[in-house]
């Protein structure tokens, strides 16, 4: 894989925000926003309003990648200059089990795209190569991988990069990504390595085969480094440990206590030896990895969801985790009350599965989420029902949610970027999504 140009999303696009309606005889067509679950009449139709996004980019990669991360960089945090550049690592799911890859991507030249800005610079230079110059560009690094790529992680040991990939064959890989982040840095590097076939004879780091089944619950601890937590579609939990070189110790004994499979598991961020997890037995629950195995289990909300307990996330700041189910719910779940086994909060919106949900990484009050619905939506508790404009709220539209991202097929997951504020980059089968609203 090497340089792509990216697609800027305009006016045509599938995003759903604004809702046009044509009039009869060709006259001008009215705009009115468009109302979550509203049907639409006769000769109406959703498009795009770029004035609701700061940025809005997409881009494709050939077999859909499900799983991804947002590589931390080294450009420096609260970045807010245009244009922007972001490092991911993600895993195809080929319909080939032998054709799939981990990919090491570059997103650079992430202009604005909001109207204003265009103008704007429309003024400064009308010049036709300073717009190819806008176009955004993709760069990418291939590792071949066994099996689909059901979900991958990454972290940064002793100055490295290290992903931790989940396959459909049941194993679990970890990668050194040194040489392919130099690669999509470097044309020069990149040719060299796409001409001598490197992609096909990298060597993971180090592999577990121990899980009894395939599994999509995968989590790097942010207080330990090396410290990693893997869970399966059988029950089991294995905690892993760095060893001497590049080796891990990955504790046989699982932890015991989920009954079905575990969806989703994420650290605490502060504290290194308790870890949440959530599972298709419809419970969520709180370990303490320093117990034994069978007693590790300490906080359960049992039925937590109506069925499936897809994913959860970790408030980065405050004792707060919000879970996402296959009934379409979230609930934010406070951790100093989950002995009541009751939710603080719940939002009902998404009409299908819950699959992908994320706090933002500052502001303790946001959080997005994603579904099968293919809705993406951004969401914030301070905002409260104000009584004295009961009458103006939208009915059925909760006052919390502050946003609608749509024109992606079937959402998968979904991260905030740390390092550039209120970037968003989601995949779906449809591919991938970088974008800034007005809301965040």
């Amino acid at each position: 894989m090497s340089d792509h140009e990216m697609e800027t999303v305009d006016d045509e696009s599938e995003n759903e925000e604004v809702m046009e309606e044509e009039s009869e005889d060709n006259k001008p067509q009215t705009t009115e926003v468009y109302l979550p679950n509203k049907p639409l009449e006769e000769g109406e139709e959703l498009v795009c309003d770029q004035s609701a996004y700061v940025m809005l980019h997409q881009a494709q990669t050939g077999a859909p990648c499900l799983s991804f991360d947002i590589i931390r960089d080294r450009l420096g945090d609260n970045r807010e200059n245009y244009p922007l550049t972001a490092y991911i690592v993600s895993g195809t799911q080929a319909s080939q089990a032998h054709v799939n890859n981990v990919i090491v991507m570059k997103l650079s030249n992430l202009h604005k795209t909001s109207k204003e800005e265009e103008e704007d610079d429309d003024d400064d230079d009308e010049d036709s190569d300073d717009e190819v110059s806008k176009n955004p560009k993709m760069t990418g690094a291939l590792i071949k991988h066994q099996g689909c790529v059901n979900r991958i992680r990454s972290t940064i040991i002793n100055d490295k990069v290290v992903a931790a990939s989940w396959s459909e064959l049941g194993r679990v890989n970890l990668w050194d990504l040194t040489h392919q982040l130099e690669a999509v840095d470097n044309d020069q590097i990149l040719q060299r390595y796409n001409k001598e076939n490197k992609a096909n004879s990298v060597k993971p780091l180090f592999t577990f085969t121990g899980h009894q089944k395939e599994g999509f619950a995968i989590d790097w601890c942010p207080t330990v480094s090396g410290v990693l937590a893997t869970g399966d579609c059988r029950r089991d939990i294995h905690i892993w440990k760095p060893a001497s070189g590049a080796s891990w110790q990955v504790d046989q004994r699982p932890l015991i206590g989920h009954t079905d499979s575990v969806e989703d598991l994420q650290w605490s961020p502060n504290e290194r030896n308790v870890i949440a997890s959530c599972s298709v037995d419809k419970s969520i629950r709180i370990w303490d990895t320093r117990a034994q195995p069978s007693k590790a289990c300490m906080l359960t909300a049992e039925n937590s969801h109506e069925s499936d307990v897809n994913v959860i996330s970790w408030n980065k700041n405050e004792p707060f985790i919000v879970s996402g189910g296959d009934d379409g719910f979230l609930h934010v779940w406070d951790l100093r009350r989950f002995h009541e086994k009751t939710p603080v909060a719940t939002f009902k919106h998404h009409t299908e599965p819950v699959t992908t949900v994320e706090w933002h990484p500052t502001d303790s009050a946001v959080f997005a989420s994603g579904g099968s619905d293919n809705q993406l939506a951004q969401w914030d508790l301070s905002v409260e029902k104000d009584n004295e404009t009961d009458s103006e709220e939208i009915e059925g539209v909760p006052p919390q949610l502050l946003f609608i991202h749509q024109g992606q097929n079937n959402i998968k997951e979904l991260h905030w970027h740390p390092q550039l504020p209120g970037v968003i980059i989601s995949t779906a089968e449809s591919g991938f999504n970088i974008f800034r609203t007005i809301s965040v």
